[in-house]
């Protein structure tokens, strides 16, 4: 998700990157009490694996509905905007009854709908307005299966190079704002800011390429060589009770491959 621009005035740009045709509906002003309700439907009553899926659990309660086909590795940048004359220039004080935006991504056809364990996704965004102006970011994402279950994704932490350009430019004034605004709204800056520019080097050798993320404290911190010999994540000395790689070492020898 990129180039996000002010709600309302402007809109917000959204990237996907899919492997399969697919498609994104958009939901503007969704309302949070039939989204969960949604979700717990899709795990005991049916699947989520379509938009008029999702239409029927939430009763038709959101503001606004949009829709876009997405090729196959398609990374074309979508521009969405609630139309101005809905005249909505927020969504009220917190705690908010309605979400500024959730998109769904779905399978475009209905026979990959059986082949994948994945048969949709939910991203709950939260875009700026007059009300409440912390900058644009997505709240949460969640992995809809095709068994019934569904999977909050959450967010890996890598560690800081400290050599890089912060991404962001906010002047310190807004960073306080927008820390006030997440802890009103019961959110934690760890759970929903994007990360800046990240290291690849691991945090032990600062040799290898970080390929280890380790459970449940979520550092993406060791490479290959040094997984084996920490019980312990290096940075927050937690133990680790379980591990996975991010890709394997045949995939990384293609990327260094690219690189050269």
């Amino acid at each position: 998700m990129t180039k996000i621009m002010p709600f309302c005035s402007a809109g917000i740009t959204l990237t996907t990157d899919c492997l399969e045709d697919s498609l994104l509906t958009c939901y503007w002003g969704c309302s949070v009490q039939k989204l969960y309700e949604a979700l717990q439907k899709h795990f005991y009553c049916f699947r989520i694996s379509t938009p008029q899926a999702l239409e029927d659990a939430l009763y038709s309660e959101y503001l606004y509905q949009e829709q876009y086909f997405i090729k196959k590795d398609s990374k074309e940048e979508l521009y969405c905007q609630l139309p101005k004359d809905t005249k909505i220039e927020d969504f009220g004080t917190l705690p908010r009854s309605h979400y500024p935006l959730v998109a769904l991504l779905t399978l475009a056809d209905e026979d990959n709908r059986e082949i994948y364990d994945i048969i949709s996704m939910v991203s709950v965004i939260h875009i700026p307005d007059k009300t409440y102006k912390l900058s644009c970011r997505i709240l949460y994402q969640y992995l809809l299966l095709a068994q019934g279950q569904f999977h909050d994704l959450k967010q890996l932490f890598m560690s800081a190079n400290n050599n890089s350009t912060p991404s962001s430019s906010s002047s310190p004034e807004e960073k306080n704002t927008d820390q006030s605004l997440l802890e009103k709204a019961g959110l934690s800056e760890s759970e929903v800011e994007p990360p800046e520019e990240n290291s690849k080097d691991c945090v032990v050798c600062q040799n290898g390429t970080v390929n280890w993320v380790l459970l449940p404290c979520r550092h993406t911190c060791l490479c290959d060589g040094c997984v084996k010999y920490f019980q312990q994540c290096p940075m927050c000395r937690q133990f680790v009770r379980e591990s996975f790689a991010l890709c394997s070492q045949k995939e990384q020898g293609k990327d260094k491959l690219k690189s050269l």
